[in-house]
């Protein structure tokens, strides 16, 4: 490997670093609006409860009934996208499984058939080397994608919390 390729790779990787911390930022942030969202919507209808229970005529049915159903399908949304994200991340990391399963075994047979001590050691270096290279990349590639598999899971809750936050507030 040259040094410009390796530093070629440095700089994808530090992008990609970058890219992740952004993404987890933003996640971050989106929690902590959902989260004060929700105790906004909570104390909103605990005081639509107490009223309905101080004079049942006032009790609002069509909000009371839409504290399940809101939650359910939000929270199938999500469910739904982190199946989504979660399968395509597991498919991927079959296959990368097997394709590093057949380096593995193309080095394997290399070293067997080497000429040399010196060359059986060459053949490992370089398969240890590149093994090194693509588990960073992997762990990278994996970092990126278990954030983006969280901030979709996050996204139909925070929306839901936020419009029920700022309907209630009237």
């Amino acid at each position: 490997m040259t040094a410009t390729s390796q530093l070629d790779r440095f700089l994808r990787d530090t992008r990609a670093v970058g890219k992740n911390a952004s993404s987890a930022t933003a996640t971050a942030v989106a929690g902590g609006e959902m989260m004060k969202a929700a105790g906004d919507v909570i104390a909103a209808r605990l005081e639509i409860l107490a009223a309905g229970v101080a004079d049942p005529r006032k009790t609002d049915l069509k909000e009371i009934a839409l504290m399940s159903s809101e939650k359910s399908e939000a929270m199938a949304e999500s469910a739904a996208s982190l199946t989504r994200n979660l399968g395509a991340l597991s498919e991927r990391l079959s296959h990368t499984a097997a394709d590093e399963m057949a380096r593995a075994g193309k080095a394997a047979s290399a070293m067997a058939t080497s000429a040399s001590p010196q060359a059986f050691a060459a053949v490992q270096y370089d398969y240890a080397l590149g093994w090194w290279s693509r588990a960073a990349a992997q762990m990278l590639t994996l970092n990126a994608e278990m954030l983006k598999a969280q901030s979709e899971a996050l996204k139909p809750i925070h929306r839901t919390a936020v419009a029920n936050a700022a309907r209630l507030k009237r």
